[in-house]
């Protein structure tokens, strides 16, 4: 019995021994601050989607050590994603489809495959837009114009081609039967830049994301002719989707958030239960409202299938649309 007592203690002290441990060295995880890198300047959207997790995690009290947001700008995310590979698994970044694009298009060396998926969180939806005295009443009659005469339509988009504002129109021509490269875009610095020239008559239509157009299309000074998302949006019920428009397409224009190379399942599924509850949130749907956010909420294995998938439909996207190097 004395030898049977000593066995049950000695089981007992590794059984919780193994339960306090993480796979990353005999240290339980979390162990140091987070850093969640949002890769571009502070304002912008990505660092919005930072401060956000920052927030929301830390005012639920759903991570303990603090949280720290750092801004690491350049490259179309490229500087903040190459400083993620170099760390731990105390440091997360948020992501776009650019982390695939850049790639794509020869302006980076890294590809998804080489980080962690942690989530996907949040999706905004992309427009197409016209002055409100437009000879084009719907997105069909626009399509059928381009498709007759590709050059007819001057199309704005910013900040550049190959990103999702661009490319989102480059599938909706491709569906239409309608060559992408032979399109007249015109580039302009950035979305408010491209709504400008729109509204100052520089250009036909634009292709940017519904946040840049909504107000404008509500205050009557411009239309929307339609939206990429999978059904009529609350806010906006007159403006049809691209199904409505006769185009299979549903295009999400999506953020999320993902690690470093090589993070263990322990420090994953930490982050799964942690994100998990997060987006359960009061305080997170209402982040989503306030910022004309969707939920598009993924967890790492489901993160993962999607980003296999987005890859083949990006490389299938930047081909067509003639910028594939």
């Amino acid at each position: 019995m004395k030898r049977l007592g000593i066995l049950l203690i000695v089981f007992f002290m590794m059984l919780v021994t193994a339960c306090s441990n993480s796979a990353s060295g005999g240290e339980e995880f979390p162990s140091k601050n987070i850093e969640i890198i949002a890769p571009a300047s502070p304002g912008g959207g990505w660092d919005l989607t930072a401060r956000s997790v920052q927030k929301v995690l830390k005012d639920n009290n759903l991570v303990d050590e603090n949280i720290n947001v750092i801004n690491k700008p350049g490259g179309g995310g490229e500087v903040g994603w190459k400083y993620l590979e170099t760390k731990d698994s105390h440091y997360l970044a948020i992501n776009s489809s650019l982390v695939l694009t850049n790639n794509l298009l020869g302006q980076s060396e890294l590809t998804h495959e080489q980080f962690t998926p942690i989530a996907t969180l949040a999706t905004e939806w992309q427009a197409l837009a016209v002055p409100v005295d437009s000879k084009y009443e719907t997105a069909s009659q626009l399509l059928d114009a381009m498709k007759k005469d590709p050059k007819s339509v001057k199309i704005g988009v910013g900040p550049g081609l190959g990103n999702d504002d661009h490319l989102s129109l480059v599938q909706a021509a491709s569906e239409k039967g309608i060559d992408p490269s032979k399109l007249d875009f015109l580039v302009y610095e950035g979305g408010g830049d491209v709504v400008t020239a729109l509204l100052g008559g520089h250009v036909d239509t634009v292709t940017t994301s519904l946040s840049e157009v909504k107000e404008q299309h509500l205050a009557g000074k411009l239309k929307i002719l339609a939206v990429s998302s999978e059904k009529r949006l609350e806010d906006i019920k007159d403006v049809p989707t691209w199904k409505e428009e006769g185009v299979d397409m549903v295009f999400p224009h999506w953020r999320g958030i993902m690690g470093p190379p090589d993070m263990t399942e322990e420090e994953i599924a930490y982050w799964d239960e942690k994100i998990g509850k997060m987006v359960e949130s009061e305080e997170w749907k209402k982040m989503l409202e306030n910022n004309d956010w969707e939920d598009f909420y993924k967890d790492s294995k489901e993160t993962e299938v999607f980003m296999k998938e987005q890859a083949e439909l990006y490389e299938e996207l930047v081909n067509n649309s003639g910028l594939m190097q």
